[in-house]
């Protein structure tokens, strides 16, 4: 059973996220997700740990300035607000992977105080909702072997692992891919625990 998602322009909402174009002045609440050496360290060599809001107030504006992927592509970057509380939880994207910018994958990371309750899944979800009604018919994640809460949500938002690569970012990756057609048929909903 999955969650229903509206797109409204470049606003996408669930249940309890809302992704929506990152601001400069969101530096400080992104700090806590990009400066945390618990997230960052799954992030590196594509992105390193953000050390100071005004770094991270810089990497926002470059975000800003510059194309997420080539135009008429479903790709773009957003932060993720939990709507209950209203606070930035996470960032979400989807991007051309390295090295031919071919496939789109779908990133999204949590500021620690957002882990387990299966925020990241529902992000994740969005996107593809997202991705898919701008026309791609298939997304990937890529997860480092270690990195089991990517894994695990991947896992949630339907996608099926088709195997490792080193294709992507000279890394051993796992790869996950949802194609359009199934889209819904996941684990999303999170059991008690994970809310």
């Amino acid at each position: 059973m999955a969650d229903e998602v509206t797109i409204d322009g470049s606003t996408i909402r669930t249940a309890r996220v809302r992704l929506r174009p990152w601001h400069e002045d969101d530096a400080p609440a992104a700090l806590e997700i990009y400066g945390s050496t618990e997230v960052s360290r799954w992030l590196a060599p594509a992105m390193e740990q953000v050390t100071d809001v005004d770094s991270m107030r810089a990497t926002i504006s470059s975000w800003l300035a510059t194309p997420s992927g080539p135009a008429g592509r479903a790709s773009g970057r957003w932060a993720v607000e939990e709507i209950e509380s209203g606070r930035l939880a996470g960032s979400a994207q989807i991007l051309p992977l390295p090295p031919e910018g071919e496939d789109l994958e779908v990133g999204y990371q949590l500021a620690p105080w957002a882990w387990g309750r299966g925020l990241g899944s529902e992000a994740g979800h969005a996107l593809a909702h997202y991705a898919f009604a701008n026309g791609e018919e298939e997304i990937f994640a890529v997860v480092r072997p270690q990195n089991e809460h990517g894994i695990h949500a991947a896992r949630r938002i339907g996608m099926d692992w088709v195997g490792e690569t080193e294709k992507y970012y000279g890394l051993r990756l796992q790869v996950y891919r949802l194609r359009n057609s199934d889209l819904d048929v996941s684990l999303l909903n999170p059991s008690p625990l994970e809310r």
